[in-house]
């Protein structure tokens, strides 16, 4: 009954906040079907731009300290693998095709990659080094990442906030709504980026990363390798990665469960 109450409490603020039901993505071969609520006066591009001032910032900064890696190999591959699986977004959310997708490579020790709102990559050497990945690997964890994005995991958080907060002022400025914009793509980061991502939100990059990556002719079972490597290193010193993407213990299983579902995908796709 407790529980009853609380999400009926919970539907009620994301109504009172403006919020609409939405599907961001569809067509998938994985079963990624839930609704989101999405506060409508925080629109997809609004997110989308606040953020690409955030990610400029970064790049910026990282080629002023000269660790941004355009040429070399490395920052090569990470383009390739990046190419081939944003040519396949669209297959699972048509306006991606119009998003201003970047892939930028930054020299660091971090184990972290990341993409946030609109397309914008970021993939940190020390992850590929430290973990040896494969190719397929590489694929598994950006694919991961731009499935976040696909389904603006953090515009959906930043609205459930922004809804609760309504609900208990009647009025709010939680996420910084009248500030200078600046401010507001910091809030947009902290949402999309660092704060942790609920087990759902987990499950379905998951699924829809493996989806990505098969589409893109890599192997799905690189997914299963990728996090066996992730938890390894976990016992050594907690990657970054995994501190916004925590592991579950049935997360491999998951995978496991879901990789029948989108081989076919991957033997039909081309391999170059």
């Amino acid at each position: 009954m407790r529980k009853t109450f609380a999400l009926c409490a919970l539907s009620a603020a994301l109504l009172v906040a403006g919020c609409q039901a939405v599907n961001t993505t569809s067509g998938d071969s994985v079963g990624v079907q839930r609704k989101q609520y999405m506060f409508s006066m925080l629109s997809t591009d609004q997110v989308n731009e606040m953020y690409a001032q955030s990610y400029q910032e970064t790049v910026t900064e990282a080629t002023t300290k000269g660790v941004l890696d355009k040429n070399s190999a490395q920052a090569k591959r990470v383009q390739t693998v990046a190419n081939r699986l944003i040519a396949q977004a669209p297959k699972l959310r048509a306006d991606a095709a119009q998003w201003q997708w970047q892939v930028n490579l930054i020299k660091s020790d971090e184990l972290n990659a990341n993409c946030g709102p609109g397309g914008k990559i970021i993939v940190y050497s020390g992850l590929i080094d430290t973990l040896k990945l494969s190719d397929d690997e590489l694929a598994a964890v950006m694919g991961h990442e731009i499935a976040h994005a696909l389904r603006e995991h953090g515009r959906e958080a930043m609205s459930k906030a922004y809804g609760i907060q309504m609900a208990k002022s009647g009025a709010g400025s939680l996420l910084g709504l009248g500030q200078d914009s600046l401010a507001l793509a910091d809030t947009v980061v902290n949402y999309s980026l660092t704060l942790p991502n609920s087990r759902a939100n987990e499950n379905e990059a998951d699924l829809l990363g493996l989806e990505l990556s098969a589409r893109a002719g890599y192997n799905p079972n690189a997914a299963i390798t990728l996090w066996q490597k992730m938890q390894a290193q976990a016992g050594a010193s907690q990657p970054e990665f995994m501190s916004t993407h925590p592991a579950s213990s049935n997360r491999i299983a998951s995978l496991q469960a879901a990789i029948p579902k989108v081989m076919p995908l991957y033997e039909q796709a081309p391999k170059s």
